[in-house]
């Protein structure tokens, strides 16, 4: 640029859409998202958008209702094009008689919140550009207004949910995270009704801190214990302390609250997102497993200690080194002990088969985490007695 001359500051078309987003944004009301969506459409020379949320069962995308955004009934997940693109996280297109109908991932930190959907007469570039970025705006407002309204929780919710499941929704941190070093993705069974347990992690600069707990007991009792569980985990962990001054600062908490009978079930961790090097402590939890090259690999033993609450000794921090490309599953130990169709336990063997044949279809932990459940769910017979929660860590190096 000559000097003196100040660079061109007039507003595009790009930006000007854009704008109109970014303008009102703060002071939006939830419930006028959907509108605000149908107008931006509509000045990019599209038609009959959507905005669809997944259902808190991960089996349904759910169209928001609002004014100018096209309605429906809710659209499987597995088998449909928005679908494809929810768990892809990649923008889908569809030519029709009446245009090309372009279905865009609604990203937030790498978690999806749910996709839009918008027909055009024909698509280039420009107009690829302009709705990636629309849909990253759009997945941020209801990210930030979903504190705000029941609205969107109105709309994932495909059944009644218990109190206690309403807890522990409340507290989980989003279902994935996707960062260039490092993705989690989990879930929870059954949806509606889970109760004793959870899961928690945070990205801390270069470590990622991981933690799973499972309290014993079923209901509200499981649900508060579990609160108190988390609660203590992230106090603890948010004042800089390692592994086993977290396990001890839990277990007093537990122990302070509920008595010396009560405890829950742990596996934390902490991974060196920049290295790859993994410490662990076990509390009485099932042992995570280590997948690599696309199949179980290993189990990760070692030192444990009892669960939090019994007032176990200092727990033992086991360590190793990830590959890039790595993946553990934690789980709890619903996820293996419930029944199959006939009377025999589920079991690890046969997690572990599951595991292996869903891992040779290359996609990413979120896909896999959520298969990996219903297909487990499927070979239960549709139910679970108890709670059964997994979770995925890969380091990418």
């Amino acid at each position: 640029m000559t000097a003196g001359r100040r660079a061109d500051r007039s507003e595009s078309f790009g930006e000007a859409l854009l704008g109109v987003i970014l303008d009102g944004a703060h002071e939006l009301p939830p419930h006028l998202i959907g509108p605000l969506v149908a107008d931006v459409v509509e000045r990019l020379g599209g038609r009959r958008p959507q905005v669809l949320l997944q259902d808190y069962g991960q089996l349904l995308l759910v169209p928001l209702p609002g004014d100018g955004l096209t309605g429906g009934e809710p659209q499987l997940i597995d088998g449909s094009e928005a679908g494809r693109c929810f768990l892809d996280a990649r923008p889908v297109e569809v030519a029709g008689s009446d245009g090309v109908r372009i279905h865009l991932p609604l990203l937030d930190g790498g978690d999806q919140v749910g996709v839009m959907t918008v027909t055009l007469d024909g698509v280039d570039d420009q107009d690829r550009r302009i709705l990636r970025r629309t849909a990253g705006l759009v997945a941020d407002l209801l990210v930030t207004k979903h504190g705000y309204s029941d609205l969107f929780f109105g709309v994932r919710r495909g059944e009644p949910m218990s109190v206690a499941a309403e807890i522990q929704w409340a507290l989980l941190p989003p279902l994935a995270m996707i960062m260039p070093r490092v993705a989690v993705a989990g879930i929870l069974e059954p949806a509606y009704d889970v109760a004793g347990d959870s899961f928690d992690y945070a990205l801390n600069g270069d470590v990622l801190h991981v933690a799973m707990i499972d309290a014993m007991g079923h209901g509200l009792d499981a649900a508060t214990m579990a609160t108190v569980a988390i609660g203590a985990y992230r106090h603890a962990r948010r004042a800089g302390t390692g592994l086993p001054e977290i396990y001890a600062f839990m277990d007093r908490a537990l122990a302070e609250q509920f008595g010396s009978e009560h405890f829950v079930t742990a596996q934390m961790l902490q991974l060196d997102t920049a290295t790859g090097h993994l410490q662990w402590v076990n509390a009485g939890h099932p042992s995570q497993m280590l997948v690599r090259d696309h199949r179980v690999a290993l189990r990760l033993t070692g030192p444990t200690t009892l669960p939090a609450g019994l007032g176990g000794p200092e727990p033992q921090v086991s360590e190793m080194t990830l590959e890039r490309g790595d993946r553990l599953l934690c789980f709890t130990d619903g996820l293996v002990e419930e029944h199959s169709t006939g009377a025999e336990q589920f079991g690890e063997e046969r997690l572990i088969g599951w595991v292996n044949q869903l891992e040779r279809s290359g996609r990413g932990v979120r896909a896999v985490a959520r298969t990996l459940s219903h297909t487990l769910k499927r070979a239960r017979g549709g139910h679970t007695t108890d709670d059964a929660t997994l979770l995925f860590v890969e380091w990418r190096g």
